[in-house]
C-alpha cells in the first residue's frame, strides 16, 4: 500500500455499506421536519375525509412546520426519528452501500456499465432494502402522521410500543403493509436518484467541469433530488396514504390510489411536491456529500492502517 494515494484507492464494500447507513442517518437528522411535513400535507385530504372536514389546516411547507410547533410543539416535528433512523442505518446501508456491487454482479466484474445494468442495479438493491427494513419505514410513517389529541394521548408511545400494537392489531403483515407499493416506489426512487447522481457526476468529471470533490457531488446530488422527486412524488403519496391506514379502509395500494383519484382529484398525487423536494434535494445533499467524505477518510484510515510505515 506504500505510494498509493488515498483517491487512488477503491472503497470496500464494507466501507460503503457502513458509510451508506451513517450518512442517512446524518442526513435524516437534518432534514427530518421536511419529511414529517410532507407526510402531514400528503394525508391531509384522507384525514378530511374521514373526519367529514373540508377545513385546511396545513398550509405548504414551512406553514406546515409553523402550525405542528403552535399546536404539538417542536418535538413534534421529529416523530419517528428513531425509527427514521433504524431505517435508514439499514435501508440505506443495502440500497445505496451495495450499489455498486450490483452492478459489477450484473456486469461480471467489467468496468463498463450502461445504463440499462446501473438501472437493473438501482431496481434490485432498491427492492432488497424493502423488503428488509419496511417495518421500520411503517413504523416511522405512522409516528409522523399521528396528532396529539386534546386530551394528550397519541396512538403510540414509543416506537417499541408501535411494533408492538401493530403486530397484535393488524399481525405480522401489517409491519409490511404496503410493501408492495413502497418496492415499486423505491425501484422508481433509487433508480432515478442512484443513476442520476451516478451519470452525472461521471460526465462532470469526463468532460473536466469541476473536480472530484464537494462542488461535483453537491451538483449531481441536487440533479439528483429534482429527478427523483418529480418522478416518484405519485407513488410516494399512495405509498404514505396505504400505511399510514387503518385496518380495511383500503383493500390494496391501487385500491388507495383510485380512491384518491376519485375523491381528491390528479392534483393528489403530487401533495406535497415541495417538502417532497425540499426534503428529497437536501436529503441527496447531505447524504451524498457525506457518504463521498466517508469512503474517502475510511479509505485513507485503511490505507494508513495497512501501511507498515
Amino acid at each position: 500500500m506504500v505510494g498509493v494515494k488515498p483517491k487512488d484507492m477503491v472503497p470496500s464494500g464494507a466501507v460503503k455499506f457502513f458509510g451508506a447507513g451513517t450518512a442517512g442517518c446524518i442526513a435524516d437528522l437534518i432534514t427530518f421536519p421536511l419529511d414529517t411535513a410532507k407526510v402531514r400535507l400528503q394525508i391531509q385530504g384522507e384525514c378530511h375525509a374521514v373526519e367529514g372536514s373540508n377545513a385546511v389546516k396545513y398550509r405548504g411547507v414551512f406553514g406546515t412546520i409553523t402550525t405542528m410547533v403552535r399546536t404539538e410543539g417542536p418535538r413534534s416535528l421529529y416523530n419517528g426519528l428513531v425509527a427514521g433512523l433504524q431505517r435508514q442505518m439499514s435501508f440505506a446501508s443495502v440500497r445505496i452501500g451495495l450499489y455498486d456491487s450490483m452492478k459489477q454482479f450484473y456486469t461480471r466484474g467489467s468496468d463498463s456499465t450502461g445504463i440499462v445494468t446501473r438501472l437493473m442495479a438501482g431496481c434490485t438493491t432498491g427492492a432488497m432494502a424493502v423488503a428488509f427494513a419496511q417495518p421500520t419505514d411503517v413504523v416511522k410513517v405512522r409516528f409522523q402522521a399521528q396528532v396529539r389529541l386534546a386530551d394528550g394521548e397519541r396512538r403510540y408511545n414509543s416506537t417499541l410500543e408501535a411494533y408492538k400494537t401493530i403486530a397484535r392489531d393488524e399481525g405480522v403483515r401489517g409491519l409490511w403493509k404496503g410493501c408492495m407499493p413502497n418496492i415499486t416506489r423505491n425501484a422508481i426512487v433509487n433508480c432515478t436518484e442512484l443513476v442520476t447522481y451516478d451519470m452525472i457526476k461521471e460526465l462532470i468529471l469526463k468532460y473536466d467541469l469541476m473536480t472530484d470533490n464537494l462542488p461535483c457531488h453537491f451538483s449531481a446530488a441536487f440533479s439528483a433530488g429534482f429527478c427523483t422527486t418529480v418522478i416518484a412524488s405519485p407513488v410516494d403519496v399512495v405509498k404514505t396514504r396505504f400505511m399510514n391506514s387503518g385496518a380495511g379502509q383500503y383493500s390494496s395500494a391501487i385500491n388507495c390510489a383510485l380512491a384518491m383519484l376519485g375523491k381528491e382529484g390528479p392534483s393528489a398525487f403530487y401533495k406535497g411536491f415541495m417538502p417532497s423536494f425540499l426534503r428529497l434535494g437536501s436529503w441527496n445533499i447531505v447524504m451524498f456529500v457525506t457518504y463521498e467524505q466517508i469512503k474517502r477518510g475510511m479509505t485513507r484510515a485503511q490505507m494508513y492502517w495497512e501501511s507498515p510505515f
